[in-house]
């Protein structure tokens, strides 16, 4: 287990170095949940989240000869920033090995810090395996990302932070990669109080620490490419797992389109910009993965590093698992007015068409017809129901797209 005492000693290490973040109170939803819900604001970190508070708490607490030769690690983007940050505040040489598909905005922010970066492999642990032996050539520090006491112990200030705003608190969601958040959280939540309900959340396409525990023993799990690209580990670490073990009541599991539709509603809702990881836990909440008892709840938005092009294609599939986004092909006669039959149509149902599509060279369709391709904002599912029943009432024939 991890000492409660290195906590302690890491808040005051980075007291004024790290930001306080904040502990919001959301009105919309709580209202929809009906429990007072607020989110912590790693989103709003120095670094864009948490992973600073460990990554600085490591090298703060080195003797300044153990850093001669710089700090080396391996991260998918998060961890390598708080590396690259903590490192440049002390004058020192970081280096960071990233996977070969690391978001652009993570890479850049990296290397505006002032690391070296070697992108090497399809995913985090291939890129930490590299990393690991050029750490062996070159003598440096190496900072693991999660499977630390000084790291868990950084992540354990928010803990700290939580408690000294809400004492009261009953239920804390903590996105799960390697588990180095959640072992520190534990730790300092528990600490004070062992009624408090701690919620594990990974993703289905990374669910390591989830099966590991179903296991009793640690066992690797294959990933995929996911939204949640910061907690997606393919094996948790030894010390974060034996602490969760012991610590973490549950650990749930959230789809893509569940943390698609989070991100979303975070930057409606709340105004908050959350990267896939971060939004995990609220995701975790709106889909009722677990029973909440009565009273506060916390969703920790672990980080809000994600890039544009990433926003864009989230905010699609956010729409689409929400029911506000509906893709539909639509066979016309090929005759003046048919087309703007459609849209009178469409427009009876109060759908808002934003993009539309009219082929009349579509191989598929008879001669004397053509395929309009019609993408409509809609209010929700029961809205799409009344759309599609309205069209085939109207002799449509309508095919949905995705």
């Amino acid at each position: 287990m991890l000492p409660y005492l290195l906590i302690v000693e890491a808040a005051e290490r980075l007291k004024k170095r790290v930001r306080r973040t904040e502990l919001i109170h959301s009105h919309y939803f709580s209202d929809r949940l009906g429990l007072p819900i607020y989110f912590k604001c790693e989103n709003l970190q120095r670094t864009g989240s948490f992973k600073i508070r460990g990554a600085l708490n490591f090298i703060l607490a080195q003797p300044r000869e153990a850093l001669t030769h710089g700090v080396i690690t391996a991260s998918a983007g998060n961890h390598g920033q708080g590396v690259a940050f903590s490192a440049s505040l002390l004058g020192i040489p970081a280096t960071v090995f990233m996977p070969e598909n690391t978001p652009l905005q993570k890479f850049h922010a990296v290397r505006d810090y002032g690391a070296q970066i070697v992108l090497t492999g399809r995913n985090f642990d291939q890129a930490f395996a590299s990393a690991l032996i050029r750490q062996q050539e070159t003598g440096s520090l190496f900072i693991h990302p999660f499977d630390d006491p000084l790291v868990i112990a950084g992540q354990g200030t928010i803990g700290l932070e939580l408690l000294a705003d809400i004492p009261d608190l009953t239920t804390v969601f903590v996105p799960i990669g390697g588990g180095g958040l959640i072992a520190g959280v534990a730790t300092a939540l528990k600490e004070s109080n062992s009624r408090i309900k701690i919620i594990g959340v990974e993703t289905t396409a990374a669910p390591a620490m989830h099966f590991s525990l179903k296991k009793g023993s640690i066992m690797e799990t294959p990933i995929v490419s996911s939204l949640a690209d910061g907690i997606a580990v393919k094996r948790p670490g030894e010390t974060t797992f034996r602490i969760v073990r012991e610590l973490v009541d549950e650990v749930v599991l959230v789809e893509e389109e569940e943390i698609a539709q989070a991100i979303v509603l975070l930057l409606e809702r709340s105004k908050l910009l959350a990267e896939g990881a971060g939004a995990a836990s609220l995701a975790a909440l709106l889909q009722e993965k677990t029973t909440i008892p009565n009273g506060k709840a916390i969703c920790l938005l672990s980080g809000g590093n994600i890039d544009v092009k990433t926003i864009a294609m989230v905010v699609e599939r956010g729409l689409v698992a929400g029911g506000r986004y509906l893709k539909l092909q639509v066979a016309l006669q090929d005759i003046p007015g048919s087309l703007a039959k459609l849209a009178g149509e469409i427009a009876t149902m109060k759908a808002n068409i934003f993009h539309i599509n009219h082929d009349r060279r579509c191989r598929a369709i008879p001669l004397g017809e053509t395929a309009v391709i019609v993408e409509l904002e809609t209010r929700g599912f029961e809205h799409i129901k009344n759309i599609l029943d309205h069209l085939e009432r109207k002799g449509y024939e309508v095919t949905v797209l995705k």
